[in-house]
């Protein structure tokens, strides 16, 4: 929100929520009805909708492919972070495209001569492109200024400039209106060629597309306008702006106002004097080396929306499943992406980069005998290539640390001995997390799950403790006995308190818990299924991220915000403490030191998910 919001500052259908897009619908059916009864066709009024649709399209394809851009690093212009507030402000992005197909169908339906634009006029769009460079610029350089001065800006410009790192779809981020402002604006060439009888549908959806093409790339936050552009054609820097001239507005407010065009910049002294330099220095920025690499996987099928890469309002929440018509299309998406592993995001944590890479494999895959030998192979090249890079450590989450697919990362550090960048599963802190949510006092608990190196040294650190572990099974009790080499019963009352719980955990057994207080702490990467409303589940091992810790915008699967999973962490404090030892396979790190570490950087526990 603006500073002071001022009058027709939210948009009408806000109350309405994501059922806003309903308002369309009349309209839409409206069309339909239009051309299955009339004689001819009104293709404008039948283009609309897939219109709209295209633009959205157009600004998530922005949008993706600046987040990829600036996670990798090079030719980024701001070095700011983004929080969650920004991706909050900014989720309301398509209601400027919800407005502009309500005005198209309005104007559609009270304008008789819009049922029978050509296709193509090449006048009309002549004068279209000559009303934006001559009126438009003009008009919209001294509308921006004033929205500058104080009483405009603290009530409404403000909003927008709260972006001070901006991301493509920022460009639209204003209130209902500045909206209705800029539509009257822009309207000029618009309905200036239609009533003088030049209009085409390409002179109208050809501008509007013009207009979201600029207006994202002037946000984008990545230079990538060649030089060359400007030597060959000098004048061009007068009527074409760059990222990087914009991104000074954003971060300067009193400089570089030009809609498109700095020309009037120029003219009325305005441009910012560091604009050439910001542009140079933009274009020649390397591509970051991450200190620290996090190599996580897909999930479920849906989840390729959940990444920061994906959809920037669902990657900010925790991921649920809800969706079953995305999974086909998921699917599809991974294929295109050629199989090969990608950035997903980079962090800052003081002289700290840390890097997110994501292997394109789903959950089910790394269950199938057949996937895992590829699954290895690209676990391998992206090890490999961190090292290459100058990566300090490495973590494995999720299933990339699995047993069964590389005996939780030892396969690895046999193969190359050499290997200066340390490979880390996190276990230790992952016990850590586990023993400290365990309430004060306790004396027993139940464990239940899938035996893993986890579940051994869960087990192990707890009986060190003084702490009686019983369990469901007589075969479970014998193999977590002679593995920790103590005493493991079998429970025959389950009246255990607190529980201990990986993979495996069913629902008649979790019916087995006392009714009112049971505590369920999670050991395991997946959290179970909650069959109970009377219980209590804990995340999965897991921290808060300490505020030091800068550009964290997207949610790590089903954790809530800014909390980060056991082995990402862990990753991040063995290069903070330049702990010189890989953590995988059979090795363990000391839970109490890891822990301590933890807490002095600032990480905390996370509270109880439910």
């Amino acid at each position: 929100m603006a500073t002071k919001p001022g009058m027709l500052t939210d948009w009408p259908w806000k109350p309405l929520g994501s059922l806003k897009y309903i308002m369309l619908a009349p309209w839409a059916m409206h069309s339909v009805a239009k051309a299955k009864n009339g004689l001819e066709l009104d293709y404008f009024n039948l283009l609309i909708l897939p219109f709209l649709l295209s633009r959205a399209l157009h600004n998530q394809i922005w949008i993706s492919f600046s987040r990829h851009r600036t996670a990798k690093g090079n030719n980024k212009i701001s070095q700011r972070p983004i929080e969650f507030q920004q991706v909050d402000r900014e989720t309301n992005w398509d209601d400027q495209i919800l407005l502009n197909g309500l005005l198209f169908y309005f104007f559609n339906s009270i304008l008789p001569a819009s049922s029978s634009l050509p296709a193509w006029r090449t006048d009309g769009v002549v004068i279209t492109a000559l009303l934006h460079a001559g009126p438009i610029e003009f008009l919209y350089y001294w509308l921006h200024r004033a929205l500058h001065h104080h009483y405009l800006y603290s009530r409404y410009h403000s909003h927008h400039h709260s972006s001070i790192v901006t991301e493509p779809i920022s460009s639209v981020i204003h209130p209902f209106a500045e909206h209705i402002a800029y539509f009257m604006l822009f309207g000029i060439p618009l309905f200036g060629t239609f009533f003088m009888g030049v209009a085409s549908l390409a002179s109208i959806f050809g501008y509007i597309t013009y207009i979201d093409f600029m207006n994202n790339m002037g946000h984008c936050n990545f230079e990538f306008i060649p030089k060359c552009l400007f030597s060959v054609f000098p004048p061009l820097k007068y009527f074409m702006y760059t990222p990087s001239f914009h991104s000074l507005h954003h971060s300067q407010f009193r400089t570089n106002y030009c809609l498109f065009m700095p020309l009037y910049d120029y003219i009325h002294g305005t441009a910012d004097r560091s604009s050439d330099a910001l542009y140079e220095s933009s274009l020649e920025r390397p591509q970051e080396i991450p200190d620290v690499v996090h190599l996580t996987h897909l999930t479920m099928p849906e989840s390729i929306f959940h990444l920061r890469l994906g959809f920037a309002s669902f990657a900010s929440r925790p991921h649920e499943s809800k969706w079953s018509a995305w999974p086909p299309l998921s699917w599809l998406l991974t294929f295109i992406n050629g199989g090969s592993t990608f950035l997903v995001e980079t962090n800052m944590f003081g002289k700290l980069k840390l890097q997110t890479w994501t292997i394109p494999r789903y959950s089910i895959q790394y269950g199938l005998k057949w996937q895992r030998q590829r699954i290895n192979t690209l676990i391998e090249e992206a090890i490999l290539e961190a090292d290459v890079r100058g990566s300090k450590v490495i973590s494995l989450g999720l299933l990339n640390q699995s047993q069964e697919v590389n005996r939780s990362g030892e396969f690895f550090i046999e193969r190359y001995p050499k290997l200066k960048a340390k490979v880390v599963d996190g276990s230790s802190l992952a016990v850590a997390i586990v023993l400290n949510s365990i309430p004060t006092g306790t004396t027993e608990i139940l464990f239940r799950g899938a035996l893993s190196k986890l579940a051994f040294a869960v087990v192990s650190a707890l009986l060190q403790r003084g702490i009686q572990v019983a369990t469901f099974y007589e075969k479970e009790m014998l193999k977590l006995s002679a593995a920790t080499k103590g005493e493991v019963a079998v429970s025959k009352s389950q009246s255990q308190k607190v529980w201990i719980v990986g993979d495996g955990l069913s629902r008649d057994e979790q019916l087995k818990a006392p009714k009112g207080n049971t505590l369920f702490i999670p050991f395991s990467h997946f959290p179970p299924k909650k069959e109970r409303d009377d219980a209590s589940y804990c995340h999965t091992p897991s921290m808060i991220a300490p505020p030091s810790l800068q550009n964290l915008h997207s949610c790590e699967n089903w954790l809530p915000r800014r909390v980060m999973s056991a082995a990402r962490v862990a990753g991040i404090l063995h290069a903070l403490e330049g702990w010189d030892v890989h953590e995988c396979g059979h090795s363990m790190f000391d839970v109490d030191k890891i822990w301590e570490a933890a807490i002095r950087h600032g990480f905390r526990p996370t509270t109880i998910s439910k």
